[in-house]
């Protein structure tokens, strides 16, 4: 039987960057290496799902569709809050 009497402790490892802020961040240099404004590319792909707003230069057209364009959203919002200390 296990016991009940006694509190568990839980640590929480430092969070890891996660996959879609590796891809977004690589999708940013290889779209400034070309010369694009990523920001406006990036805005692009995300509100049309054409992958054509994205250059092909470092495979950065592949990468960026393995990630839903949601999850894309997601990220950047989270990472929109926390640099303006909304959330700690």
């Amino acid at each position: 039987m296990e016991d009940f009497g006694n509190t568990r402790f839980f640590a929480v490892e430092a969070e890891q960057e996660n996959g879609t802020k590796i891809i977004l961040d690589t999708v940013y240099h290889a779209l400034t290496e070309k010369g694009y404004n990523p920001v406006n590319q990036i805005v692009g792909y995300i509100m049309s799902g054409d992958p054509t707003y994205i250059t092909n230069h470092q495979g950065a057209r592949s990468l960026i569709m393995k990630v839903e364009r949601d999850e894309l959203v997601e990220e950047l919002l989270e990472q929109y809050i926390r640099s303006n200390r909304w959330k700690e």
